[in-house]
């Protein structure tokens, strides 16, 4: 997971602190307490301190423009005029989360003094701040409104920012590349670079066959052993199943392969890419074809390293890869396979590339005499994701030529799968199974989604909140 850099300014009213002796140095105690929800090894914590006055506020902006943060956290200690603020509203363009966390989850109001009261006010300038923003044209900030008392509940949204702020993160100032060409007649596939880089920031690098193919040439037999045995540590592998496509893994193959995980690992690495779209089809006896075929080993060794690839040049499912990454569910390339009416579960899965990171068991190596509309024949992974909860998610373009999230939270079931060379998840949704299916495809995803771990609506919810990227609900 990248590490976002996390920025925290704390507010204040410089009058109340001429008022009240004391008051300023127990704000600024309490502000500094909300450091505690951060885990300073994972996050880059910047503190521009306590501002109580305009031309503070100005210093602190000039400060953030240099840190170059990727989401900052004002923390209203008490009521703040909105001109304090609304520097940062007018001036710093990253996500921002306005909070106010009052000490006291109920006041004595018998024995309540002024003092008390402004101790325990952090909500009161919210509103007007909130307004603020409306009036500059910005986005009004999320709001964390709670007691000190409530500490889960401020840890939940804290790292729940946190995580969408990560998502963002793994897009800024890095390159995804492209390979080859989209799978012919998927319209769904198609994007435009520059559409794509104006809504998710990053870069996308054209790559041509050729520097792979002549990366595989040159991978040195020490570099093929070394991944074999890589490989072989990792991966069960299997005799012929019940499916007639599938033959005995020869030393050859597993070279070959290992062949092209190395030509992979160094596409990645000489191109400084973050994630990787990919699919040439080539013609028959062409040298590309069996190069082309044979990368599912490669790019699920690299997805599973966090560097997320995804098949039939699907560059935005390659996105949803890499923000699935980030907000920790893992994230596997996949699609909608049959379902079953008994068990009320839809199989999910594809021929690669996979996440063995998020696998439930030992993952499987069958040898396919040929892929199922592809060319070529070579290696398959097979596995189910991890039992448990479960999230998918899928990105595609409106209408209007805008990018959204369509995105479900299910439950990976353990039981048998398809011994054919693919993963396959068995997933529920606690309703009926072709319902859900009916609604899925109604909601307009593509047909490729990135599958995660674990429930994570409420943090894409937040990254559509800080992106602007329209996030669809299919329940």
């Amino acid at each position: 997971m990248k590490k976002a850099k996390i920025a925290i300014v704390n507010l204040g009213h410089h009058i109340y602190f001429e008022q009240f002796e004391g008051l300023k140095e127990e704000l600024e105690v309490k502000s500094k307490e909300f450091r505690n929800y951060f885990d300073e090894e994972k996050q880059d914590i910047i503190d521009v301190g306590y501002i109580d006055r305009v031309d503070e506020a100005f210093e602190a902006v000039k400060r953030l423009k240099k840190e170059d943060a990727d989401i900052l956290f004002i923390i209203l200690s008490t009521y703040v005029p909105s001109a304090v603020c609304a520097q940062f509203a007018r001036n710093i363009d990253i996500p921002q989360v306005l909070v106010a966390i009052q000490p006291l989850a109920h006041l004595d109001y018998l024995h309540t003094t002024t003092y008390m009261q402004l101790l325990n006010d952090d909500v009161c300038a919210m509103p007007e701040i909130a307004g603020v923003y409306e009036r500059m044209g910005k986005k009004i900030p999320p709001c964390i409104v709670a007691s000190s008392a409530q500490h889960e509940k401020i840890k939940s949204e804290v790292d729940g920012w946190i995580a969408a702020a990560s998502a963002m993160a793994g897009f800024k100032y890095e390159t995804i590349g492209y390979l080859g060409h989209t799978y012919e007649g998927m319209y769904d596939m198609h994007t435009d670079p520059t559409a794509f880089t104006a809504a998710f920031g990053c870069h996308v690098k054209m790559i041509e066959m050729c520097e792979l193919y002549k990366l595989s040439e040159n991978a040195t037999d020490k570099e093929i052993a070394c991944k074999v045995e890589e490989i072989k540590s990792i991966f069960e592998i299997c005799d012929p199943s019940i499916d007639p496509l599938t033959d005995y893994v020869e030393k050859e193959d597993l070279e070959y392969s290992a062949r092209q995980s190395v030509a992979l690992d160094n596409l990645v690495n000489n191109n400084k890419l973050a994630a990787l779209a990919y699919y040439y089809k080539s013609e028959r006896d062409n040298p590309y074809e069996q190069l082309a075929a044979n990368l599912i080993i490669g790019n699920t060794l690299l997805t599973s390293s966090g560097i997320p690839l995804a098949g039939e040049a699907d560059l935005k499912t390659a996105a949803a890869m890499l923000i699935m990454k980030n907000i920790g569910g893992g994230g596997s390339f996949a699609e909608i396979h049959p379902f079953d009416i008994d068990d009320d579960v839809v199989l999910i899965g594809h021929d690669g590339p996979h996440n063995i990171q998020i696998a439930q068991g030992k993952p499987r190596l069958r040898k396919l005499k040929k892929y199922h509309g592809k060319s070529g024949s070579g290696l398959g992974v097979e596995f189910s994701l991890k039992a448990g909860p479960m999230t998918l998610l899928s990105i595609n373009v409106d209408r209007n030529g805008k990018f959204r999230m369509i995105a479900a939270e299910g439950v990976s079931l353990e039981g048998d799968i398809p011994q054919t060379g693919n993963t396959n998840t068995r997933v529920s949704f606690g309703c009926s199974v072709c319902d859900f299916l009916a609604r899925w495809c109604e909601a307009g995803p593509t047909h490729h989604l990135a599958l995660g771990v674990g429930h994570h609506m409420e943090t894409l919810r937040k990254f559509s909140r800080i992106s602007g990227i329209e996030l669809i609900e299919v329940r």
